[in-house]
């Protein structure tokens, strides 16, 4: 899966600087992904079932953001459509995680590959519901 910015390959930073306590919330899963392993689990497994993520805008957003705007697709090339939102605490860590898919029914569908890719984890609760 590639991903690029402005035509370049494009890595997000912020997600190798994760607080212990860095929380990622979204319209794809039930409740907050919570803790650093979790948070990078989650991340890495999306963008491994995004086909590619061609970057709008990545950069700062006010004084302790960052903000991502990408498209990308899911389930051969249903249209996605995402927002990240990058919270960071004072020593400079990733600290909170916003993401907004959308249309709704790609968003369901990204929900149900995510619980396909985590089923039987501790992790499965956040998708189990999905319908």
């Amino acid at each position: 899966m590639a991903s690029t910015y402005l035509g370049k390959p494009y890595y997000p930073a912020w997600l190798d600087n994760l607080a212990d306590d860095v929380t990622g919330e979204g319209g794809a899963w039930d409740g907050a992904i919570q803790g650093a392993a979790a948070v990078h689990e989650v991340v890495v497994a999306a963008k491994e079932i995004y086909e590619f993520q061609e970057f709008q805008y990545a950069g700062p957003c006010g004084e302790n953001s960052f903000l991502e705007e990408y498209t990308s697709a899911v389930g051969g090339g249903v249209p996605l459509y995402v927002v990240v939102l990058v919270k960071f605490n004072t020593e400079g860590k990733t600290h909170r995680l916003v993401v907004n898919h959308r249309p709704r029914t790609s968003l369901l569908l990204l929900s149900r590959l995510m619980l396909e890719r985590f089923s039987g984890t501790p992790l499965a609760k956040h998708w189990e519901g999905t319908p």
